[in-house]
């Protein structure tokens, strides 16, 4: 672990925003999934919550590049399950949905704790996470087709988020707990080392300012 290394995993974590998540509601292609989780990763969420689609769902490799390792991905059985679960955490369900009625993504204030539901490419957010999603909102378009590939419709969503968060400051300090962050951060540095460690019901051993191991701990 190089002292660069170590500084460029704090950046990412300390940028890691908690309360604003994506529920993929069966999205059944894979590499939609894990490009997915890629603007995830660079819009600073923390971690996504999905709803597989009959037969499950894998991360494709080339499409996530690794991203997994770095988005928490939280699985549940059915939309019910799913969007009781966000709602109990406090966020506000935003479903994204073409159709007149439906908010200008722009006009959404991304600043409060939102999941943004996303849905398959084929048929959209289920009628289930519609009905019980506080808002909708659409991506206006120009042309003649109606909507958007879902990782790129999510990746322009999440990058609106991204900008109004930065312009909130909601970057500039870590929103997270100072005891989970350090977790997270040897569990990003040593995962191989923190894997071994649960196993064996050991705490982690101390980091150096520059990510190094503190002997005997």
């Amino acid at each position: 672990m190089t002292p660069e290394r170590f500084r460029r995993l704090r950046s990412a974590l300390t940028r890691r925003q908690p309360d604003l998540t994506v529920l993929m509601d069966r999205v059944n292609k894979s590499h939609n999934f894990s490009a997915i989780l890629r603007s995830c990763d660079a819009t600073g969420v923390l971690g996504v919550h999905v709803v597989p689609p009959d037969g499950g769902l894998d991360v494709h490799h080339g499409t996530s590049a690794g991203t997994k390792k770095w988005v928490d991905v939280h699985r549940h059985p059915d939309v019910a399950s799913a969007t009781t679960h966000l709602r109990s955490e406090g966020f506000e369900l935003v479903a994204a949905h073409p159709h007149p009625e439906a908010l200008d993504f722009r006009a959404l204030d991304w600043t409060r704790p939102i999941a943004l539901i996303m849905g398959a490419e084929l048929h959209g957010v289920s009628n289930e996470a519609l009905e019980v999603a506080d808002r909708h909102v659409h991506i206006p378009m120009a042309g003649m087709v109606r909507s958007l590939n879902v990782s790129v419709a999510t990746a322009l969503l999440l990058f609106e988020a991204k900008r109004q968060r930065e312009d909130a400051g909601m970057f500039e300090t870590s929103r997270l707990e100072a005891e989970d962050l350090q977790r997270r951060l040897f569990e990003w540095a040593y995962p191989s080392i923190a894997s071994a460690r649960r196993r064996e019901g050991r705490p982690y051993p101390a980091l150096t300012e520059d990510g190094d191991l503190v002997p005997g701990s």
